[in-house]
């Protein structure tokens, strides 16, 4: 008898990186040499300091139940932290911070409470590939809205307003971009911003990857000004009166290399703050409390925070210029998104399609096949002429990797 399923995942997908995935341990398994260029998250580890707070909060006997939003000291160092480098008149506090587990849950927190059937959700594409599920389990619609190629696909108001409908009632951005690397200009994404406000469109906007960017601007980390280092321009950088309804997505996975602590967050105005609250009371509860104590260090510690996001942006800015390079010189004609954060590479490569290859997941698997280099099917993302690679890994991997893409060519 068929298993009949709830309309609240009829909608769902697999996931269109499974058939790569899935090849890459098997080929390792049978000893080749895989190198690995899918991954999502820092190959630093987490810095011993930040460490330190987790293994002294569980030896104090700090392991119990917390509130549901988040303990109140982190929720006012990430309203302090966020303040801190805002634009003049911003008035933040912690009752307008939600702690989760994950930026993944504060996502589907956000989408969860302010969409529902019948409603449209534009998502700025290429996305993360959980977006417009997130979306569908919400049972909305996502509706995908792309910039010009050569802008970096990043958005206008005119790419909005094609897009829009009266059924339309939020935007999903993100900025360092995952999987292009785009960052939007403060000029760029005031634009957006106003565009949502006009229209008292809620705007979602996913700030994981600020810390991790190759500009100018801003002042270095959390915790201070003055340091050598810069964020994203993000939506608290404008002033307030320019931004309408919006949630911010944070965390500290990227910066701090703490994707397996679990700690996202939702900074959003007080009163959604606590619908957001009340609902994660009610699925997950709160985040585990050590790694909370955790992100609590990486937030307040300004000092040591600079020095290790410093140190791990100038090990990205390197490998990205060496990427960069080495693709410009052994493959000339697989053009790519210029990286301006994060840690990916969006490169096209539909131009390698023939009559056996007639997609990014089967071009892909084919390179797997041939090279031992794993990359994501730009399918994932949604645009199936390009693919990702991830230069979060050594300078040498990168280097033996593209001489294996350029030897099979």
């Amino acid at each position: 008898m068929p298993v009949e399923l709830s309309p609240n995942v009829q909608r769902l997908r697999p996931s269109a990186t499974i058939a790569v995935s899935t090849l890459a341990k098997r080929l390792r398994a049978e000893g080749r040499d895989i190198i690995d260029l899918s991954a999502g998250e820092p190959d630093f580890p987490t810095p011993e300091w930040i460490c330190d707070a987790a293994v002294a909060g569980i030896r104090e006997g700090r392991t119990g139940y917390t509130p549901a939003p988040g303990l109140p000291e982190l929720r006012a160092a990430v309203a302090r932290e966020l303040e801190d480098r805002a634009a003049p008149g911003w008035e933040l506090g912690a009752e307008g911070v939600v702690v989760t587990s994950g930026a993944k849950q504060a996502l589907f927190n956000a989408c969860f409470t302010l969409f529902g059937p019948g409603d449209e959700v534009l998502v700025a594409s290429p996305y993360w590939t959980s977006y417009p599920q997130i979306v569908a389990l919400a049972r909305a619609e996502p509706v995908f809205v792309s910039g010009a190629e050569e802008r970096g696909f990043r958005l206008t108001a005119a790419d909005l307003d094609a897009a829009a409908t009266e059924r339309t009632r939020g935007l999903i951005i993100c900025s360092p971009s995952n999987p292009t690397g785009a960052v939007y200009s403060r000029d760029e994404l005031g634009e957006v911003v106003r565009w949502a406000r006009e229209r008292g469109i809620w705007l979602i906007s996913d700030e994981i990857y600020r810390w991790i960017v190759f500009g100018d601007e801003g002042d270095g980390g959390p915790g201070g000004s003055g340091g050598s280092r810069s964020w994203a321009p993000g939506l608290m950088d404008l002033p307030p009166a320019e931004v309408g309804p919006h949630v911010v997505i944070d965390g500290v996975s990227k910066c701090f290399a703490m994707t397996g602590w679990r700690i996202g967050y939702a900074v959003t105005d007080p009163e959604l703050a606590s619908k957001l609250a009340a609902m994660q009371s009610h699925t997950t509860s709160n985040a585990a409390t050590p790694s909370q104590l955790a992100a609590l260090e990486a937030l307040t510690d300004g000092r040591r925070a600079r020095a290790a996001i410093g140190e791990m942006v100038s090990a990205f800015r390197r490998r990205r210029d060496l990427v960069a390079a080495r693709l410009r010189e052994r493959l000339p004609h697989l053009s790519f998104v210029e990286p301006e954060g994060a840690f990916y590479l969006f490169m096209r490569v539909d131009g390698e399609f023939d009559d056996e290859v007639g997609d990014s997941q089967t071009w892909c698997s084919r390179v797997l096949e041939e090279t031992g280099v794993a990359m994501v099917p730009g399918v994932a993302f949604g645009d199936d002429r390009y693919v990702r690679l991830s230069y979060a890994t050594s300078d040498e991997l990168l280097e033996e990797a593209i001489r294996r893409l350029a030897e099979e060519r």
